[in-house]
């Protein structure tokens, strides 16, 4: 059983949580690849998908990941809500639990959002993203997806590279990594290095080949543009140039890394074409993780005694 009752942030979860989430997600892994995909463990179970912030990919994950556990599923968009109209979070949120919603998935451009959430309605909260804080199922599926590559998270080494200043993904992935035991190094132009981030146990390393040497994983995050309110860097011609991984700067390492990337991609900014469909890239498998690592976190949280 899960030592917490929501899924706010992976710093808030022991290493034990960490791994019964990785070893549900095996189960679920198996049961999204046979030809009967569904499973009643969330049936009667209500979840609103409550999305303030544009998202692709993690909404239909977690809606996908809802379906296949047979749970009763709302999505709602901020954009076309009375949220518009200047609805607070919390009369947004008590409205749809008025209609006896079980559990809120929610991605928020406000850090701190899903913590706000969890201390004033009465269900359960996975943090789907807040703001530039963290992201902890996207930390939890990249880990799942090393482990499955590599076998084990202890001792290997992870680069971060990109935007680590502005990345949610990036805090998430080191209080994951760090507590599963791998060694992490962050990776990006000093402009987009937060002040004293060595104090999360990790390393800066500004030359990318430097950190591509060291690594057995290259996370390659994306240049979050829509967050920069200044120019952290001249152009992102000068950006590719320097910290985008290409052909022929993976060829010329002298051993073989595993790329990933939690998307979406800036093709030709931080990684290349040939880079993100070659061999060394699991960012496909990524995707399909994700949907095993959150029917686990949802099955673990709804199954979990208040």
């Amino acid at each position: 059983m899960l030592s917490v009752r929501h899924l706010l942030g992976i710093k808030y979860l022991l290493k034990e949580d960490i791994e019964l989430i990785l070893h549900t997600a095996d189960n679920f892994l198996d049961v999204i690849n046979r030809p009967i995909k569904k499973v009643p463990s969330l049936r009667d179970i209500t979840v609103v998908n409550l999305f303030f912030e544009n998202s692709t990919r993690t909404r239909l994950s977690f809606e996908l990941a809802e379906k296949r556990l047979s749970a009763d599923v709302i999505n709602f968009s901020a954009s076309s809500s009375s949220v518009s109209k200047g609805e607070t979070l919390t009369d947004t949120v008590n409205n749809i639990l008025a209609m006896k919603v079980d559990m809120v998935v929610m991605r928020h451009p406000k850090a701190g959002a899903a913590h706000f959430l969890a201390q004033h309605v009465n269900a359960k909260i996975i943090n789907a993203g807040d703001g530039a804080h963290e992201h902890p199922t996207q930390a939890l599926l990249d880990a799942f997806s090393i482990r499955r590559k590599l076998g084990t998270l202890e001792g290997v080494k992870v680069a971060i590279i990109g935007d680590i200043l502005h990345s949610r993904v990036a805090l998430s992935n080191i209080f994951c990594l760090k507590k599963m035991g791998a060694e992490v190094i962050v990776c990006g132009p000093p402009t987009l290095i937060p002040r004293d981030i060595e104090s999360l146990g990790v390393r800066v390393e500004t030359d990318l080949r430097k950190a591509l040497q060291w690594c057995d994983v290259a996370n390659m995050l994306r240049i979050q543009l829509e967050r920069q309110e200044i120019n952290y860097f001249p152009s992102l011609r000068e950006y590719a140039h320097l910290f985008g991984l290409n052909k022929e700067l993976l060829n010329s390492l002298n051993k073989e890394i595993v790329i990933m990337h939690p998307g979406p991609i800036n093709r030709g900014v931080e990684i290349t074409s040939e880079v993100a469909d070659s061999p060394h890239s699991i960012i496909l498998q990524q995707v399909e993780n994700g949907v095993a690592v959150r029917m686990a976190a949802l099955y673990l949280l709804a199954n979990r005694p208040d």
